[in-house]
């Protein structure tokens, strides 16, 4: 079997040539080397919900990445988590948040973020009222 032969199979210890070498652009190209999104430093949790924005403007003039177009994609058939948009885009979460962060600053997302456990009632309080629900 020869090398030189581009999609043929190869031999192990044989070099990958096309489709065999997988995806050639890396996560840190699709987000110019970035870490964090946006200047402001924001932080998507996992758990945190995207939605298109309705009163976002066209992207059709916007310098947008196909990555952008995807998730934009995605969250126009429905809210989405940050987990859940890189599961459907099949990126990883970091490149997600920085893609998300693109997004927002852009005005085409917005972004309801989780409930601090902190602001949630205490179970010890929410047990009481259903105990006197249930004595009612």
């Amino acid at each position: 079997m020869t090398e030189d032969m581009i999609g043929a199979p190869h031999e192990p210890g044989s070099q990958w040539f096309d489709t065999e070498a997988g995806p050639l652009v890396r996560p840190y190209a699709m987000t110019g080397g970035r870490t964090k999104p946006g200047p402001t430093g924001v932080r998507f949790d996992l758990i945190a919900l995207v939605t298109l924005d309705p009163g976002a403007p066209g992207t059709d003039g916007m310098a947008i990445g196909p990555e952008h177009r995807t998730l934009l994609g995605l969250c126009r058939e429905e809210t989405q988590s940050v987990a859940e948009l890189a599961a459907g885009a099949d990126l990883p979460v970091g490149v997600v948040r920085v893609l998300l962060g693109d997004l927002l600053e852009l005005g085409c997302v917005t972004v309801s973020r989780p409930v601090p456990p902190a602001q949630l009632p205490d179970e010890r309080i929410l047990r009481e009222v259903i105990a006197g629900l249930r004595a009612l």
